[in-house]
C-alpha cells in the first residue's frame, strides 16, 4: 500500500485547505480511510474518517461542522482509493502534520469511533503526512 498527500500549507486563521490523499494498491473491496493529526508533543488525533460499511463518516468533536470528508470509495480492486479532506473556518488549534490512512482489516471507521479499543493499522498504510499550519 501507497498513501500519498498534498494540499498542505500555511493559511490565516478563519481560512480553508483542501487536502487530498491518494492511496494505491489497496485491492480489497471494503476499507475504511481517513485523516490523523499530530501536533507538536501531542498524541495523535483522530480527526475524520469514511468508509464502506458506515452509513455517515466520522469527525471528531473538534472539527465537526467545519471539516468534510469526501471518497468516491472506489471498490474496483484495481482502482486507486482517494480521500480529500476540506477544511473551513481554520484555526490555529488546527495546526498540525495530518496524515492519510487507509485501513483494510474492516469495512468501518472502528480505529477511528472506537479508539480506545482500536488501535490504528500499522503504518504501512500511512501516507507521508503534509504540513498544515494556521496562523492567528
Amino acid at each position: 500500500v501507497q498513501l500519498v498527500e498534498s494540499g498542505g500549507g500555511l493559511v490565516q486563521a478563519g481560512g480553508s485547505l483542501r487536502l487530498s490523499c491518494g492511496a494505491s494498491g489497496v485491492t480489497v473491496e471494503h476499507y475504511a480511510i481517513g485523516w490523523i493529526r499530530q501536533a507538536p508533543g501531542k498524541d495523535y488525533d483522530r480527526v475524520a474518517c469514511i468508509s464502506t460499511g458506515d452509513s455517515r463518516p466520522f469527525y471528531a468533536d473538534s472539527v465537526k461542522g467545519r471539516f468534510t470528508i469526501i471518497s468516491g470509495l472506489a471498490k474496483s480492486a484495481n482502482a486507486q482509493k482517494s480521500a480529500y479532506l476540506q477544511m473551513n473556518s481554520l484555526k490555529p488549534e488546527d495546526t498540525a502534520i495530518y496524515t492519510c490512512v487507509v485501513d483494510t482489516r474492516v469495512n468501518q471507521c472502528l480505529a477511528w469511533t472506537q479508539s480506545q479499543v482500536v488501535d490504528l493499522p500499522s503504518r504501512r498504510s500511512w501516507g507521508q503526512g503534509t504540513q498544515v499550519t494556521v496562523s492567528s
